[in-house]
């Protein structure tokens, strides 16, 4: 399948999508405390955007080939769980890290992003992952421009992970959006500079590195969706929406929340 490039119209809908995806982030994230389920969290976040926003939550009941539907309305991973967590009667303990990851759909247009949220307090081993994990994410956002590559952003990730002894999960990748959840191309958080698909101004896709704290072999639960480590280490994740634009790149999913670039990033 060819690429995407988003006309000006397709752009200022997914402004408006992106925008929506990082609020319900905003709001969700102040009742991130010891004692919720993640349950009760996707609660807040389904009602949020359904009656609040006019959004529809895009992973409810979406199925890929080969997976049954997803039964909630955002993910929940938290502590060795990777990704596609899905909510349910687990309480957050002080001290668990949590990730929330947030994909809506308005006027036809999908916003995706997710973030990572502490519970109380964390120990310093969990607050340098996910403080490692935002900088991987920023360094490859920070390649994207027109005629760099895909491997570029992979490259940049990859090095950091593994500069700070973390690896990268390589079974799961960023991809292109727009009017459909999933879309081409497929953004390896691995790779070699140089590589891949140069990118062109109107591309947009998320970037969303998964980085463990111990070995990258993942495992799948019996749920059908929810990733963990094979060894149950710590894993983190991050992820934006990105819009390559004539000179560089634009972060789609921000808001009034939405945490600043670390300092290493220019």
């Amino acid at each position: 399948m060819p690429v995407s490039l988003k006309s000006d119209e397709e752009i200022a809908s997914m402004r408006v999508a992106g925008r929506l995806a990082a609020e319900v982030l905003d709001y969700v994230g102040g009742h991130v405390r010891a004692g919720v389920t993640t349950g009760r969290l996707n609660d807040l976040c389904h009602d949020y955007m359904v009656n609040v926003q006019g959004t529809v939550p895009a992973p409810l009941n979406y199925a890929p080939p080969g997976y049954k539907p997803f039964p909630k309305s955002v993910c929940t991973s938290v502590n060795h769980q990777v990704c596609h967590g899905i909510p349910g009667e687990r309480t957050l303990k002080p001290g668990d890290i949590l990730n929330i990851d947030v994909t809506v759909i308005k006027d036809g247009y999908h916003g995706d992003s997710s973030r990572m949220y502490f519970v109380g307090e964390p120990s310093i081993q969990a607050r340098r992952l996910v403080e490692v994990t935002y900088e991987c994410m920023w360094r490859g956002i920070a390649q994207v421009r027109p005629g760099a590559h895909l491997g570029d952003l992979g490259a940049a990730i990859q090095q950091c992970a593994e500069h700070n002894g973390y690896s990268v999960v390589r079974e799961f990748c960023g991809h292109g959006i727009g009017r459909k959840f999933h879309e081409e191309p497929q953004v390896l958080h691995y790779g070699r500079q140089g590589t891949g698909m140069a990118l062109e101004p109107g591309m947009t896709f998320t970037i969303e590195p998964m980085i463990n704290a111990g070995k990258a072999a993942i495992r799948e639960l019996a749920d059908g969706w929810t990733i963990v480590t094979k060894d149950h280490s710590l894993s983190a994740q991050w992820e934006h929406t990105v819009l390559v634009t004539a000179t560089g790149f634009e972060v789609m999913t921000q808001s009034a929340g939405t945490q600043p670039p670390p300092a290493i990033v220019p």
